[in-house]
């Protein structure tokens, strides 16, 4: 009888034991996860900084950091647009800020999310998941205006663009007044022109992804011997996806000062609307050759493409890369 009566009392000891195990095995599965996360991301950043080995479209997996060639596809014939020189009141169309360097030559930008909250839908002009990662160069003025009517008025610009709509990551090249006929293989949008490099595939990422994208852009000029290539870099989770393009198209290697970075519209001048509730950080890292923080331009953005987001505060920081950071919400 005396047994029967600890019996409540053992099983509540069991029961502590059975719960206080299942608490150490959730422990243990989160430390894993939150290691498996961070080894990944290291990744991501260890990827965008390995050179392609050549010219062309190129793919890489997690873990390895090898960059293996694959075919190359048309980039969507659509106008990623120039902003149209009104002030949105939401961040794009000219609201937005670009990291701007105060000495040197942009050589490479990267654009992330290190942290995203309360996103779990998204709408762009396809529908649910459509929007582009977007890294444009300032507005510039280079040997690639030679051609237009009124050199001095016209303006090149250059994007990094993936397009989550259309599958694919390429960069799209402007010609903004050239006022002219668009030389060979270019598009006419009212008085602009617009050509696109080769495009690489890269499937259709879920918002709630979002804090896994990166975005980079690399400009290397060329000399007597040999043709400076741009190089664009798009990570998804595991998986990593690069193009390239001469950097002669307009020069963005002789005149890059500005970086705009954020999620936008998917071409057109499209919006991306995020649910209520929504948080960004968006990061945007330069490389000019120098530890110096680059400065907050505001009202710098160069893309037509919007959303529904409202920027916060910007701050820049120095480091060995430095970068600008900043709050849109709504």
């Amino acid at each position: 009888m005396k047994q029967i009566t600890h019996l409540p009392r053992i099983a509540r000891i069991i029961a502590v034991a059975v719960l206080s195990a299942i608490s150490l095995s959730s422990a243990f599965a989160q430390a894993v996860d939150d290691a498996e996360a961070r080894n990944q991301e290291t990744w991501r950043e260890a990827i965008a900084q390995t050179a392609v080995p050549a010219e062309g479209c190129f793919h890489a997996s997690y873990p390895s950091l090898e960059w293996n060639k694959i075919e190359c596809a048309v980039a969507p014939n659509v106008p990623f647009r120039p902003r149209s020189g009104r002030i949105s009141q939401t961040v794009g169309d000219g609201n937005d800020y670009a990291a701007e360097v105060t000495s040197g030559l942009i050589s490479k930008t990267m654009g992330s999310f290190p942290k995203v909250k309360g996103v779990e839908t998204e709408t762009g002009l396809l529908g649910p998941n459509d929007y582009s990662l977007q890294l444009n160069s300032n507005f510039m003025n280079t040997a690639a205006c030679d051609g237009a009517s009124n050199p001095a008025k016209c303006l090149d610009w250059e994007q990094f663009v993936y397009s989550s709509g259309y599958e694919e990551a390429f960069m799209q090249y402007w010609l903004i007044n050239y006022n002219n006929r668009c030389p060979s293989g270019w598009f006419s949008y009212s008085n602009d022109c617009y050509t696109n490099s080769a495009a690489v595939s890269a499937p259709e990422e879920v918002i709630t992804e979002l804090k896994t994208l990166k975005l980079s852009g690399t400009a290397k000029k060329g000399t007597a011997k040999k043709a400076g290539i741009d190089t664009l870099v798009f990570t998804a989770g595991k998986e990593a996806y690069s193009t390239t393009g001469l950097d002669s198209v307009v020069d963005l290697a002789t005149a890059w000062t500005e970086s705009e970075f954020n999620i936008v519209g998917d071409g057109d001048g499209s919006q991306a609307t995020f649910n209520s509730g929504s948080s960004v950080t968006v990061k945007v890292a330069v490389s000019n050759g120098t530890k110096n923080a680059p400065t907050c331009a505001s009202d710098a953005g160069t893309t037509g493409e919007t959303n529904n987001l409202n920027l916060g505060s910007c701050a820049g920081t120095g480091a060995a890369t430095p970068y600008i950071e900043f709050i849109e919400s709504n």
